[in-house]
């Protein structure tokens, strides 16, 4: 093959791989999945990489990482006073306001919004599992979401930041997010003896009925990591991922020998007033906590990041530790 044959075949290598990789990262591929933390991410974002955070909290985490996303969804609705995250980390984001996202539901994100925000990442970990929303968003750019298996946002708050953190190339830092409030907690289990293997309930009134968290979410483990273990009854109710449905009919399973109880859309005077719990024995020896829903310590632990749990438990635990010193 004479030296111009050979040079215009590798120019038409060079034309083809051209080809094929625009095919690759087309708006008709896949741009990739991350899901499980203990594997490599596959993609590397670099240092400064615009993110777009969908999933509940996961901005949050991000910027606890160090790395603040151009938008969050704002699950909780902390709003613009403090840039869609909570009050323990608005301040991260300095000079820097990220676009605050909404939609009706899970499904029903602004696609084209998103794409023109033109994110190198997607963090949608703790969400919904539905591989519609995933494969659409891999379209835009590569996707961070639950490992398979996961309850709709039932994702630990530990695997949430590990996914995070390595998809960022930040898994070290990630390690010693959680560290720092496992060691609080490991404190704080250490300063109250007394917290071990009393039965517990983080529980709310919401409509007409109640609920309780449950093992696996971050509001019922970080009071497990206190000693308290989960009142026995509650974990015989329906449950639906995280969450523990209580009808009226089985209130008492909520008497437990420490308490937390707070409301979801109702005012807190519903909590005060409200008869059926005030039956119970933890209300009326003063061994519950009740804490309104907008209470930081109550959004704090909804919130379920590093530094969210860390901030609730520097709140709770004095309340908690008067409770269970009136358990007889």
């Amino acid at each position: 093959m004479s030296k111009r044959r050979i040079g215009v075949f590798f120019a038409l290598v060079a034309t083809l791989l051209l080809v094929l990789t625009a095919c690759v990262n087309s708006d008709d591929g896949e741009n990739g999945v991350y899901n499980d933390p203990g594997a490599d991410p596959g993609f590397s974002v670099g240092d400064n990489p615009r993110v777009v955070a969908l999933g509940w909290s996961d901005g949050a985490i991000a910027l606890e990482l160090g790395t603040k996303p151009v938008a969050i969804y704002d699950w909780l609705g902390f709003g613009e006073a403090t840039k869609g995250v909570g009050e323990w980390d608005a301040a991260k984001f300095g000079d820097d306001t990220p676009e605050l996202l909404s939609a009706q539901s899970q499904g029903d994100f602004n696609y084209q919004q998103i794409e023109e925000l033109e994110p190198d990442l997607i963090l949608n970990v703790r969400a919904a599992d539905d591989s519609k929303v995933t494969d659409r968003l891999a379209k835009i750019a590569p996707v961070v979401s639950a490992p398979s298996g996961s309850g709709d946002f039932a994702v630990n708050w530990k695997t949430q930041t590990e996914l995070i953190g390595k998809a960022l190339g930040k898994g070290d830092a990630a390690t010693e997010l959680i560290a720092a409030t496992d060691a609080t907690s490991e404190r704080l289990k250490n300063e109250n003896p007394a917290f071990a293997g009393k039965t517990f309930v983080n529980a709310v009134k919401y409509g007409t009925a109640y609920g309780a968290y449950l093992a696996g979410d971050a509001r019922f483990d970080v009071f497990a990591g206190l000693g308290f273990v989960q009142n026995p009854p509650v974990t015989q109710l329906q449950s639906s991922g995280f969450f523990a449905q209580v009808p009226v009919e089985r209130v008492n399973d909520l008497n437990s020998q420490v308490a937390i109880f707070s409301t979801i859309g109702l005012p807190f005077a519903d909590l005060e007033n409200d008869a059926r719990l005030n039956s119970l024995s933890v209300v009326r020896d003063d061994r519950a906590v009740r804490l309104a829903e907008d209470d930081p310590s109550v959004q704090a632990l909804s919130a379920g990041t590093p530094v969210s749990l860390n901030f609730a438990l520097e709140k709770v635990t004095p309340q908690l530790t008067a409770a269970a010193a009136r358990v007889q």
